[in-house]
C-alpha cells in the first residue's frame, strides 16, 4: 500500500495552528511570507522556529537572511495572510507596517512581534527549518488570533 500524501496532508490539517507573517529585507524592498509552522523552541536562550518549503520562490531570501521579523496575526489579517501565502505575492505594499530595530518591518497591528537573528538552518524533508534567536519582542494585550484549521481560516474566542 502506497503512502497517501494527500490524506496525510488532510490529517495534518486537523491540528489547528496560528498564522504568522515572516518578513525579511532584500536589496530592493522588504518581503513577507505567511507561515503556520511558527513555534517556540527554548526560553533560555529565547529561540523560535518556522519552516519554509524548499520550492518557495522566497526560499533563498529567507534561508540566507541574517535576521527576520515574525508577526503573529489576528482575525483582521485574513486578507494579508492569503495574499502573502501565494507564490509571487511577497511585496508588503499597502500593508500597515512598523519599523523595527532589526530592519525587516513588522505588521503594525500584529498580536505579537518577534525580531530574530538567524540561529540555525536545518534541512527537513521538502522544507527547511529556520531557528531564530529572539532579540526583541512586543505584544498587544487584546485581540483574537487568526487560526488555520482543515484548510480554512477561523478564530478563537479571546481569552478573558
Amino acid at each position: 500500500m502506497a503512502f497517501d500524501l494527500r490524506a496525510f496532508r488532510t490529517a495534518l490539517g486537523c491540528f489547528p495552528t496560528g498564522v504568522a507573517v515572516v518578513t525579511a529585507t532584500t536589496e530592493s524592498a522588504p518581503m513577507g511570507i505567511t507561515v503556520n509552522s511558527f513555534t517556540s523552541v527554548s526560553l533560555d536562550p529565547p529561540l523560535v522556529l518556522w519552516c519554509i518549503d524548499r520550492h518557495s520562490d522566497r526560499y533563498a531570501v529567507f534561508t540566507r537572511a541574517k535576521g527576520y521579523t515574525i508577526s503573529v496575526l489576528g482575525t483582521g489579517h485574513e486578507d494579508v495572510s492569503s495574499r502573502l501565502a501565494r507564490q509571487g505575492e511577497h511585496r508588503l505594499d499597502g500593508i500597515a507596517l512598523l519599523k523595527t530595530q532589526l530592519g525587516p518591518p513588522a505588521l503594525a497591528d500584529a498580536l505579537a512581534v518577534f525580531e530574530c537573528e538567524r540561529e540555525a538552518v536545518h534541512e527537513g524533508g521538502d522544507h527547511t527549518i529556520l531557528i531564530g534567536r529572539v532579540l526583541r519582542f512586543r505584544r498587544h494585550e487584546a485581540g483574537a488570533p487568526l487560526v488555520f484549521f482543515r484548510g480554512k481560516y477561523g478564530a478563537l474566542a479571546e481569552a478573558r
